[in-house]
């Protein structure tokens, strides 16, 4: 049997790309002397060239690795829950729903201000669609103090691999059940949980 099963696995670079573009804050993953090193920082998805851009503060210790066409996992992640067997019109067991995308590739680090000061204001731009309420802009002072304290790099993807594991093996009526599951869940866990620690 194959692992994990081709149901679950999409390929398509659209549909991987649309889970980057809207769940951007990635998971990192670099290894040194066979110890992993895990940063959380959102990435950007350059259209023009497929490749994946961020930005790091120098201090943090897996700065040193993201340069030198090192190698690099990435993994984004989008909606997920726990899918109970009462949402379904036939008899199943509980199971788990999960969009992740799991990227490898190599990084090399940019060393130019002015791309680095471009890169941020791209960022910015498109973190803040669709109403733009703030515009970095390019002669910010704040940003310019800040530039010395933070790394740039850029992935080269070599390897795509998307998880859509969501009830693909059901029927039709039972995958769209556990759709409207993940949409509900997914929107009444977050305030759920907010209201607990916030």
């Amino acid at each position: 049997m194959n692992y994990p099963p081709k149901i679950h696995q999409d390929d398509n670079k659209e549909h991987i790309i649309e889970v980057i573009k809207t769940y951007p804050l990635a998971t990192i993953i670099s290894v040194k002397d066979d110890q992993p090193l895990i940063t959380h920082l959102p990435l950007i998805y350059r259209e023009e060239d497929g490749k994946l851009i961020g930005h790091i503060d120098i201090y943090n210790p897996q700065a040193n690795l993201l340069k030198d066409d090192n190698n690099i996992t990435v993994i984004f992640s989008g909606p997920q829950c726990y899918i109970s067997p009462s949402v379904y019109t036939t008899t199943q067991l509980p199971t788990w729903n999960y969009i992740k995308v799991h990227l490898k590739g190599t990084v090399k680090a940019i060393e130019n201000n002015e791309e680095l000061k471009e890169s941020l204001i791209i960022m910015t731009e498109f973190l803040e669609q669709p109403d733009h309420k703030y515009v970095l802009e390019h002669d910010n002072p704040k940003m310019e103090r800040l530039l010395d304290y933070i790394k740039m790099f850029e992935i080269t993807i070599a390897d795509w691999e998307g998880k859509f594991k969501l009830s693909q093996d059901k029927k039709p009526r039972d995958t769209e059940s556990a759709r409207s599951e993940l949409i509900r869940a997914n929107q009444e866990s977050i305030k759920d949980f907010l209201d607990k620690i916030f």
